[in-house]
């Protein structure tokens, strides 16, 4: 039997209301008050490696000042530190779970589909619109139920490679993993 596929959403999609600014986008601070702001969503799988994840990002000054933008892409599933299914983990996120939604904002759950927390590191690379790539590390946290105290804060962290600049302080951000049921990969057989 292969292992369950998961589906990995950063402050995006389902998972923002569009009053609501305290969840989105996900936002990691460095000590000197600079902050990187993510979102984006794809899919991975722990057993083989395998990530399909990307989205934007807006790197930020203390005062506020955007100075560079961009797309970020996961080229590497570092780990993924699964603590188990979150079964009421959309009753606990306000209006936008709390109730059917219609249009692109609506739930993607179908039975296949469970809310699962953990922690999944990726390996990134980001480009900005103008400007060098640059090489990170990304560290995706969804505490929606029963998770290690040190992992108890929702949200992202981000470590640069080069310069070993850490944006380690967990601002703000809505996350969540999807697992896919391992059985739902298998086409159903009629009875003989």
């Amino acid at each position: 039997m292969s292992s369950a596929n998961y589906a990995v959403v950063v402050a995006s999609g389902f998972l923002c209301d569009p009053g609501d600014s305290g969840g989105c986008p996900a936002v990691a601070k460095s000590s000197n008050g600079d902050s990187y702001e993510i979102s984006g969503a794809g899919t991975f799988d722990p057993q083989n490696k395998s990530v399909k994840v990307a989205g934007t990002f807006n790197h930020k000054s203390t005062n506020g000042n955007v100075l560079e933008t961009g797309v970020w892409t996961a080229n590497d599933l570092i780990s993924f530190d699964s603590y188990g299914i979150a079964r009421a983990a959309f009753m606990q996120r306000g209006p936008a779970f709390g109730r059917q939604q219609i249009g692109s904002k609506r739930l993607p759950m179908h039975s296949v589909y469970l809310p699962t927390v953990g922690l999944a590191i990726f390996r990134i690379l980001l480009t900005p619109v103008s400007g060098a790539t640059k090489k990170a590390v990304l560290q995706v946290n969804c505490a929606l139920g029963d998770v290690p105290r040190e992992r108890s804060v929702e949200g992202i962290r981000l470590t640069f490679e080069r310069n070993v600049v850490e944006f380690s302080e967990e601002v703000s951000g809505r996350v969540m993993f999807l697992s896919m049921r391992p059985e739902t990969n298998e086409v159903a057989k009629p009875p003989q």
